[in-house]
């Protein structure tokens, strides 16, 4: 048996989307930092050390003085030489006056100035202990530093950001569509007949 038949036949609409994405770029320049240290100031005084030596004593003991020098002396052992020799008189003055007290003054006196005393021998060329005087002075130092700061300049660069937001595009890459079809049917003016 046929039956009449209405088929439909239908199709969905297709949408087509292209995208393309966002694009973030971000720049930044280092920053210009310029950094200065001033050198420290630095003084130093130095007073130079000062050695003194004097040989004048070992050179005296050697004999070797100056004019001044020998004159000095010997002007000291004339005045100590005659010291003696008027204390030696007064002492044999009062040794006669004393005569009567006993003893034999003239006799004695006669032998000790006589004698000569002994000669004393020693070795005349080297300088005795310790004749030549040293002094030392050491140098001083003095230091006076100041110190600099050092100076910082700083130039920051500023952010470049460059922005390129997302695109969506939609366009329609199908229609829909509704197709309708009929089986056995017959058109019999505005109406359908069936057979059956």
């Amino acid at each position: 048996m046929n039956f009449p038949q209405i088929r439909l036949e239908s199709q969905y609409a297709k949408l087509e989307l292209r995208t393309t994405p966002s694009q973030l770029s971000m720049e930044q320049e280092n920053a210009q930092v310029l950094i200065e240290q001033p050198k420290a100031d630095l003084k130093i005084e130095t007073t130079p050390s000062k050695l003194t030596i004097d040989q004048t004593e070992a050179w005296a003991d050697m004999d070797l003085k100056s004019m001044f020098r020998r004159t000095r002396d010997e002007t000291d052992k004339a005045r100590n030489d005659v010291l003696e020799g008027i204390a030696r008189r007064a002492q044999e003055g009062m040794d006669l006056m004393k005569i009567e007290q006993g003893g034999n003054p003239i006799p004695q006196h006669a032998k000790v100035n006589s004698q000569n005393p002994w000669k004393e021998f020693n070795i005349g060329w080297i300088p005795s202990h310790f004749s030549v005087k040293t002094s030392y002075e050491p140098s001083k130092v003095n230091i006076d530093w100041q110190v600099n700061q050092p100076r910082f300049d700083v130039k920051e660069n500023s952010l470049n950001i460059d922005y390129t937001p997302a695109k969506v595009e939609v366009n329609l890459a199908q229609h829909q569509s509704l197709k309708v079809d009929f089986a056995n049917l017959r058109y019999v003016g505005i109406n359908y007949e069936q057979e059956i």
